[in-house]
């Protein structure tokens, strides 16, 4: 009898062990997962979710749902080189991109975003992979004559159209045009529409964005003000410069993003990946980072 007890007593023993054994490597496991980075469980997976706006030709969904844009095919052949096949996109307004990024919806922002010091108090940046100068479209003809944002500022009763969240809303309180005379709308389809139906008078954006909204539009009562005057603001011509935007605890994954978008460059695919939607080599962002925008 103490025989079968002590054996009883040994099996107990053994299963009790093997229950603690298999939790601490549950445990474990999980503990690895909650410490894994961004960059390394991408890896891992295989994939990545971005967030992106709709904004041509930065990043858009074509219309049989495949994600693309100047910014995200950069994206695309920076993160194939680290290992990450695939880019799951994540509409989003472009004023919420920041937020969802923080609130951990997706992983990365391909969204031609400026870099500018007031967002980099939220997330930081990769170096940029373009740079870019800012356009407006008017009705035919132009029947307010607008040629810069100083000539919507002198006209109270004119009205220009610029995207939720968008750094053009800066420029242009930046230069003394009116918080009245500026008309916030989610996406670039409801500038356009607000500009045909005579809401506003302007609609504006950055050049290359422009032009494919226009393009695609092909509204004939519409056109694109050349002889634009860039905006001056504190006696400085603006010129932005957009890139990839990451949380700022994922430093490893922005230095490895950043070190493949330099090859990019130096093997001139940078250029050819711009080129295939519009740009041109002025606007390559030569040897600016993201560091120096900041200062």
């Amino acid at each position: 009898m103490k025989s079968l007890k002590h054996i009883g007593l040994c099996l107990v023993l053994i299963c009790v062990l093997v229950g603690c054994s298999s939790n601490s490597n549950t445990n474990n496991g999980k503990q690895a997962e909650a410490s894994e980075t961004t960059l390394a469980k991408a890896q891992r997976e295989g994939f990545i979710t971005v967030g992106f706006a709709n904004e041509m030709p930065y990043a858009y969904a074509t219309p049989d749902g495949k994600l693309t844009g100047a910014s995200v095919e950069v994206a695309r052949a920076i993160l194939t080189e680290l290992g990450i096949e695939q880019m799951d996109g994540v509409l989003t307004e472009f004023g919420s991109l920041i937020p969802g990024l923080n609130a951990k919806r997706f992983d990365l922002v391909t969204a031609g975003m400026f870099i500018t010091k007031e967002r980099a108090e939220q997330v930081d940046f990769a170096n940029p992979e373009y740079s870019i100068g800012e356009a407006i479209a008017v009705k035919k003809g132009n029947p307010l004559d607008l040629h810069s944002y100083e000539d919507i500022k002198n006209n109270a009763e004119a009205k220009v159209a610029v995207m939720v969240g968008a750094i053009e809303v800066d420029y242009l309180k930046g230069v003394g045009v009116a918080e009245s005379q500026i008309v916030t709308v989610p996406d670039q389809p409801s500038a356009i529409s607000a500009l045909q139906s005579g809401r506003v008078d302007a609609i504006t954006m950055t050049g290359p964005s422009l032009q494919a909204v226009l393009d695609s539009a092909q509204d004939s009562d519409i056109e694109r003000v050349m002889d634009f005057e860039q905006p001056v603001i504190d006696g400085v011509s603006v010129r932005g410069y957009g890139g990839a935007v990451f949380r700022q605890d994922d430093d490893e994954f922005r230095e490895a993003f950043n070190a493949e978008l330099e090859k990019l460059k130096e093997s001139g695919k940078l250029l050819e990946i711009l080129m295939s939607f519009g740009f041109t080599e002025q606007e390559l962002p030569g040897e600016m980072t993201a560091e120096e925008l900041l200062q």
